[in-house]
């Protein structure tokens, strides 16, 4: 394992070696048997899996809203392996219900909720649904006890850039896919709230509570952030909860310098923030954050008498957050962030934000002056999109043709780069805008060198593909 962080960190090594399903279940043997294979053989298999898995620690892998190495966070996940215990009692986890408390109070205080609640969760879709779940229960209490039935029908508005966990978060608490309606947004990815106004009344008028609007600071592809004060001013004009997903862009909090992003956040009524993303905590890690104290407890809090018993005489009960969460056993993800966080401080995390602005705003002005890249949208953040135009098709004139040519080039690098190992950057398209790459900036071990070594991989992969009639192919 040593051996395996030593190379995560070695720009020689590939970001990954990169094989085909029937290839990897030639090379190791999946299946299991009746009995039992030798210690050896065993060790052999966590080998194997270290070489084919993903470098997601390497400077190069940009494909996701995660990456890097923490060697502290490495070491607090496994101590919390090592203790192996569950988050539901004080009784079983006495150290880490008190890290929890701690960590969940500085991230409130920070945010804006001078007293409230808060519970970390198995990732950030988990955490918004926590929002969705609370704001139903703070609309109509009655749900708890009458289910679906005893309510009018229901709705939750978020934008058309926000994460997809609201809509799962809609069909699995019941809602029905077509509740969730979905806020139009500028030409930067950002909620209008004038849309999200209109909404509402027409819901209104159609006999149709809505029930929780989500803003999202630092949206999934362009890394938006939506104007929470004028939302608040909306949702606070029709008694609606106001919940903001910043599993992505919720480190911005810890920058006196870009903070402003997140204006009006204290004026909110619930907060999803990953420190698994930005903040580089191994996965996974995600704290659901509230103002309104003893709600959580309040909606999801079921008597179980053989494992929260009033009368314990040992400590406070009022430690124990079985009844907070929607479920039983929770994993410790507390140990890895509160040590990195005595590591580091706010400070920390501030220095790392900064490097990696340093490092987008190096990358951006690259992309403006370097012939056949072209920005899809300006960054306030630091996730870059960005368009690849080979030589063959740059001079077309813009037209359905040029656009299915081009749509056809992201996807076409992208498979170049994973079978190289080279580096992994993520693409997708978003509304009218055919595929474009998205690189995430958050590992503080890029450099401004891997930002060149980025555009001069992207540019030989991409001069390579060979357009034909009826599409293209890269030899």
């Amino acid at each position: 394992m040593v051996k395996y962080m030593k190379r995560c960190h070695d720009r020689h090594e590939k970001v990954v070696e990169f094989r085909q399903p029937e290839e990897l279940n030639k090379l190791i043997n999946f299946e299991l048997k009746d009995t039992p294979e030798d210690l050896a053989t065993v060790i052999d298999y966590c080998r194997e899996t270290l070489n084919y898995c993903v470098k997601t620690g390497h400077p190069r892998f940009f494909n996701q809203l995660y990456g890097g190495m923490d060697i502290v966070g490495l070491c607090g996940q496994w101590l919390s392996a090592t203790a192996n215990t569950s988050m539901y009692t004080y009784e079983v986890a006495p150290i880490f219900v008190l890290m929890e408390r701690a960590v969940l109070r500085h991230m409130g205080q920070l945010v804006g909720f001078s007293d409230g609640d808060g519970i970390f969760a198995p990732g950030g879709s988990l955490s918004n649904m926590y929002a969705i779940s609370l704001a139903r229960h703070k609309k109509f209490p009655t749900s708890k006890m009458e289910g679906l039935f005893s309510l009018p029908r229901m709705a939750i508005l978020t934008s058309k850039h926000s994460h997809y966990s609201f809509k799962k978060g809609a069909y699995f608490m019941g809602f029905g896919l077509n509740n969730v309606v979905m806020i139009n947004c500028d030409a930067k990815g950002r909620m209008l709230a004038s849309d999200l106004e209109n909404q509402i009344i027409h819901l209104q008028s159609q006999g149709i509570a809505p029930i929780l609007v989500n803003a999202t600071s630092g949206t999934t592809v362009f890394g938006a952030f939506d104007p929470l004060d004028e939302i608040a001013d909306i949702c606070q004009k029709y008694d609606l909860w106001l919940h903001v997903d910043a599993a992505w862009g919720g480190a911005i909090i810890l920058s006196a310098e870009k903070r402003h992003l997140m204006k009006g956040m204290h004026r909110i009524d619930s907060i999803s923030w990953n420190p698994h993303k930005f903040m580089g905590c191994p996965f996974q890690c995600s704290a659901f954050l509230t103002k309104k104290k003893g709600l959580l407890e309040e909606c999801h809090g079921i008597p179980a008498s053989y494992l929260f018993q009033k009368d314990k005489m040992t400590y406070d009960i009022s430690y124990d957050t079985g009844n907070k969460s929607i479920q039983c056993g929770r994993h410790v993800d507390i140990m890895k962030l509160w040590l990195m966080w005595k590591a580091k401080g706010d400070q920390g995390f501030t220095k790392k934000l900064h490097h990696a602005y340093e490092i987008s705003n190096y990358l951006t002005e690259k992309i403006r002056n370097r012939d056949g890249f072209e920005l899809v949208v300006e960054p306030v953040y630091v996730s870059i999109c960005f368009w690849y135009i080979p030589t063959a098709i740059r001079n077309l004139s813009d037209g359905d043709v040029k656009r299915r040519k081009l749509s056809q080039v992201a996807p076409q690098i992208k498979a170049g780069m994973t079978k190289r190992g080279s580096m992994l950057v993520g693409y997708q398209p978003m509304d009218d805008k055919v595929n474009f790459f998205r690189m995430i900036i958050l590992n503080s071990a890029t450099t401004f060198d891997d930002m060149d070594f980025i555009l001069d991989e992207i540019e030989s992969l991409g001069e390579r593909i060979e357009f034909v009639q009826n599409g293209f192919h890269n030899p």
